[in-house]
């Protein structure tokens, strides 16, 4: 399994989970057991003959006409010859493990997340993260004139040497005597002891610099934090869902079903809701294939997700505006749904089984929501994926489906499956830079995947914060042992990815349901989409492609009132796609030439490059956009007054409706 980690700034961890669809052709006289799926329409008449020829069968999966089985390549052969009704085989489903090639696109050098304060001696630790060992060959501390003068610098327990680099005081590089080396595999500690104690250590974490050079193109730095990390997470207030928290819309009532790695119940603020009432109704291992008293999370991803979406702790920062809670819908009711195993891996058939359970217990557990914070290469047309096919089903029923774009980009085309599908919701990320009241510095990061998808569809549907979220993780869980850098003192994990932006997305839908419970998917979806603020450019242009931000960043505010209920998903036929009848093509255009493009999207799309952080030309939404233009309005080909002029007519509209 590849794991996949953020090109765009040093520190940040992308986190996904990948589905392992390895297909390799065996020879017919291979002696290891293959692990095979079978579509036809008369799933008893395919099992008896599997059965009849010695196969084992491991998975019933009706909701697909499927079945999975364990069996020999001469098995096979003989099934395939003696059974009517097989419509379709995949020959091999078992996961073969490869060694991974050495990753020489990213430095291997990390640094903690968080500097450990002990009285006014700071402790920063540096992981090497590869299989040979590393030379530092200089480093850099920059610090404000609150802490006083720098007493003493040590690598380890060896002292450091340091020289100031400018006039100004508080600003040294530091080197040693002897070469600074970790060993493969290995971390160290330095150590920095000021003359006095910092007042805010979190916020003092954002004025200073602190760096580990191995060379020009690998540098290890110190990141930027929020101002109370162990107080507050900061995406409810970032993604709105802190201002219904105030109102008491906090999910209650709806069912959220995560399709992931388990859920490490032991933290209350998981397995309780905001009463202490115990809301994890049921657990089923789609590995094991049964219900369980306990889905337990060996990886970590799924409880990191879950904690996201539902931590029922409250925001205990004194400056906090709202009351409000660390999980965006705190109060919902949990399916815990493990597909994946110990390492982030899990097996296709597990996946649709764990689909099937979902769409059987919608109505015994009130299941309106199914959150997938994962993605794998497409290998299909979205319409040929087993999995897809299991979601098309299960959206149909009134589930309503978030899924992640994945983090492969920047390049095109690398939006995984199953957020390839048109009809449910495919989240990218945004990151808002560590400056939760600042929209100005947020952007689509580079590792968030791109659109289109192999069939032309637009992708993702839109963006969601989805940089370094911190959230509940077990302890001694597969991400913490390896990526101990990841880890804050509070033993809280922060992660980075569209994996993050989805479970948040999925609160969000929570949210709007218990507000209006009768909302149908399409519904839903529309209203998210609709209500999106774009990133606009100064010119009057997108910003970003809609390949890449989609309709714009999500706004539950703006959904529950400007967003519109009717969208051209209608159009799509989901009956006719499952039944073969008719598959959907989306309007990009595929060139021989160029990259994959939008039908005049010359005409509204800026030219210029986006920043990477501050951006003094773009700002997200209509309003923001309108309102930074002091002189006249720039000559646009989108009337962005109009649609503003538009949004304030139902927005008084509704304001004017009888209750």
């Amino acid at each position: 399994m590849r794991r996949w980690f953020c090109r765009s700034a040093p520190g940040l961890f992308c986190a996904a989970l990948q589905l392992s669809l390895a297909t390799a052709v065996w020879a017919a006289d291979s002696a290891e057991d293959l692990l095979v799926m079978l579509q036809g329409d008369d799933l008893d008449v395919i099992s008896e003959s599997l059965r009849a020829h010695g196969a084992t069968i491991t998975h019933h999966l009706p909701i697909i006409n499927a079945v999975g089985a364990q069996m020999s390549a001469a098995q096979l052969a003989a099934v395939k010859e003696n059974t009517p009704g097989i419509k379709r085989i995949i020959d091999n489903l078992a996961w073969t493990p490869e060694p991974e090639a050495p990753d020489t696109s990213q430095c291997s050098l990390r640094s903690s997340i968080e500097l450990h304060w002990s009285d006014s001696r700071a402790s920063w630790r540096l992981f090497n993260k590869s299989k040979a060992p590393l030379t530092v060959t200089r480093g850099r501390l920059s610090w404000p004139a609150e802490l006083g003068q720098l007493e003493a610098a040590s690598w380890g327990s060896s002292p450091l040497l340091t020289k100031e680099i400018t006039e100004k005081p508080g600003d040294i590089v530091w080197s040693r005597d002897k070469p600074l080396t970790v060993g493969a595999n290995e971390q160290i500690e330095l150590h920095f002891e000021f003359e006095h104690s910092p007042k805010a250590i979190a916020a003092l974490q954002n004025d200073i610099v602190l760096e580990a050079k191995v060379s020009e193109d690998c540098v290890a730095k110190l990141v930027p934090s929020y101002s109370a990390p162990s107080q507050d997470s900061y995406y409810p207030s970032v993604s709105g869902a802190a201002l219904l928290h105030s109102h008491g819309i906090t999910g209650s009532g709806i069912t959220v079903a995560v399709l992931d790695s388990g859920l490490w119940e032991t933290n209350p603020e998981l397995s309780k809701d905001t009463q202490g009432q115990d809301r994890v109704v049921a657990r089923y291992d789609a590995i094991l294939g049964r219900e369980v008293d306990e889905a337990f999370d060996e990886s970590g991803h799924g409880t990191h997700m879950t904690s996201v979406l539902a931590r029922s702790g409250a925001v205990t920062r004194s400056s906090a505006t709202l009351p409000s809670y660390r999980g965006i819908a705190p109060d919902v009711e949990l399916a815990v749904v493990k597909a994946f195993g110990e390492t982030g891996k899990a097996g296709f058939l597990d996946i649709v089984r764990g689909v099937q359970w979902v769409v059987d217990n919608q109505e015994r557990l009130n299941i309106r929501v199914l959150n997938l914070s994962f993605a794998a290469r497409p290998r299909w047309p979205y319409w040929e994926d087993p999995v897809n096919q299991a979601l098309m089903q299960a959206w149909r029923a009134g589930i309503f489906i978030a899924a992640a774009a994945g983090n492969e980009g920047p390049e095109p085309l690398t939006v995984g499956s199953p957020g390839n599908l048109p009809y449910l919701l495919t989240v990218g990320a945004v990151t808002d830079s560590w400056t939760e009241e600042d929209r100005n510095d947020d952007f689509v990061p580079d590792f968030s995947s791109r659109g289109p998808t192999p069939m032309g569809h637009i992708k993702p549907d839109l963006v969601a914060m989805g940089g370094h979220i911190s959230g509940i993780i077990r302890p001694g869980s597969t991400l913490t042992r390896e990526l101990p850098e990841f880890l804050l003192e509070n033993g809280e994990f922060v992660m980075t990815g569209t994996s993050q932006a989805t479970a948040l997305v999925s609160g969000l839908v929570a949210l709007m349901l218990q507000l209006e419970p009768e909302l149908g998917n399409d519904e839903l979806k529309c209203m998210l989409v609709t209500s999106a603020e774009p990133a606009i450019e100064v010119d009057g242009r997108y910003a970003y492609s809609p390949l890449v931000q989609g309709k714009g960043m999500i706004n539950i505010q703006r959904a529950m009132t400007v967003g519109t209920r009717q969208c051209q998903q209608v159009s799509l036929n989901i009956g006719a796609d499952i039944a073969g009848e008719q598959h959907f093509q989306g309007p990009a255009i595929f060139s021989k030439d160029t990259a994959p493009y939008l039908p005049g999207q010359s005409d509204v799309i800026s030219d210029r490059a986006s920043e990477k952080g501050l951006s003094e030309s773009r700002r997200w939404g209509v309003g923001a956009h309108l309102e930074r233009l002091t002189a006249e309005p720039v000559s646009s080909p989108i009337d962005w007054l109009q649609i503003y002029n538009s949004e304030q007519r139902r927005i008084e509209a509704l304001a004017t409706e009888d209750p």
